[in-house]
């Protein structure tokens, strides 16, 4: 049962289910709050799982129906629809999420019926500038277009916020707000970086080449600080606890020689952000994160998502090949070495390749803070997205 109002060209709303816990979440809150901020959209996201939106969004009540945060309408999407919709401009279906049969047919009775578009994945594959922006008409008469993130000046672009490098720069140059944010995730013991030691945010599926990586730490001459967001990434971690704890505890620092393990808590998108510039390298999974450590700036390592008959990989080389297209040879080689072999899961082989990866460190510092520009190719995915929508 479907109750509309008036039309309204200033809302759009947008449709997600959270799958593996805050890669479709993270990204679709990330545009909400865009198209909010920077386009003055009201916006009404509709998710079905807010217990794991809570994770990056503490402020939320997962027994709410209807609530509003940061400017944004959030709606608890359950099934059977029975919801009040107010038709909008735009009606975004993120990652095919398939929205509810009862608010497509009410679409279709609309003399003007909201643009209905579905927001794919990211990717950096070259066959999405020949499918993005096309057009699928459906056997109800009903039309939706495709619209594809991705790193060409042909793609739908990338999620990036107006102002996201000049309040990065400003944190970045203010010590005391770095203080503060490390004494608000409980670590007042840092509140100054050591000199020649390497600080390593930690956000991936459970590896046997981080296991790997961090017995290589454990043994280094020079102190290695890692970042742990409390979830999948300490399970390849298991090793430093002593025999006497049963597991990780949030807020509490872990120590094996010079290998020292922080387990932070699940924070914000914002407070994410934060560590990314704070680390010195960063090892990120799923896509929200993948892209949010492209714009800290720092050499990172990106653990995509596995998929059958290793799609995944096909995925990750396409992105190093964009990554790479202006790096020397030999940095390049460094680095994608890493990221291979991280992902397959190669012990032995990571630990090589991270050593030849520090021996690049700083080509690839130099390159990571020029990427930026170069990935977003002068526009961003909000803006393309709302220039779309005025075309369509």
């Amino acid at each position: 049962m479907i109750r509309s109002f008036t039309h309204s060209f200033s809302h759009w709303d947008i449709f997600c289910t959270v799958i593996d816990n805050f890669g479709d979440i993270g990204v679709t809150w990330r545009l909400a709050k865009q198209l909010s901020d920077d386009f003055n959209i009201q916006v009404t996201l509709w998710v079905d799982c807010l217990d794991s939106f809570q994770c990056i969004l503490p402020s939320l009540d997962p027994n709410l129906t209807t609530q509003h945060h940061q400017g944004i309408t959030i709606e608890h999407w359950q099934s059977p629809f029975v919801k009040t919709w107010r038709p909008g401009q735009v009606l975004i279906e993120a990652f095919a999420c398939e929205l509810p049969e009862s608010l497509i047919r009410h679409r279709h009775t609309l003399t003007q019926p909201p643009v209905w578009i579905n927001l794919d994945y990211l990717t950096a594959e070259s066959w999405i500038d020949d499918c993005h922006g096309l057009a699928s008409l459906l056997s109800d008469g009903q039309q939706r277009y495709f619209f594809f993130p991705g790193f060409s000046s042909k793609s739908g672009g990338l999620i990036c916020e107006h102002e996201l490098f000049k309040q990065q720069t400003m944190w970045l140059n203010d010590a005391h707000a770095q203080h503060h944010w490390l004494t608000h995730l409980g670590f007042t013991q840092l509140t100054h970086k050591e000199v020649n030691a390497t600080y390593i945010s930690v956000f991936s599926y459970p590896s046997p080449a981080l296991t790997a990586l961090s017995h290589y730490w454990q043994q280094s001459t020079e102190p290695t600080h890692l970042f742990v967001p409390y979830g999948k990434s300490l399970e390849s971690l298991q090793w430093i606890l002593n025999a006497d704890e049963a597991e990780f505890i949030i807020g509490h620092s872990y120590q094996a020689n010079n290998l020292h393990v922080h387990v932070l808590p699940m924070t914000t998108q914002e407070e994410f952000d934060k560590l990314l510039w704070y680390c010195d390298i960063n090892i990120v999974r799923g896509e929200d994160s993948f892209l949010r450590a492209q714009w800290a700036k720092k050499p990172f390592i990106w653990h995509i998502y596995p998929q059958e008959e290793n799609a995944h990989i096909d995925k990750l080389s396409a992105f190093m090949t964009h990554y790479c297209a202006s790096l020397p040879h030999n940095a390049a080689q460094s680095w994608q070495s890493l990221c291979l072999t991280f992902n397959q899961g190669n012990t032995q082989a990571s630990v090589d390749a991270w050593v030849s990866f520090i021996q690049h460190h700083q080509v690839l510092e130099k390159h990571a803070k020029k990427w930026p520009k170069q990935a977003l190719n002068e526009s961003d995915l909000a803006t393309r997205l709302v220039n779309f929508v005025k075309k369509s």
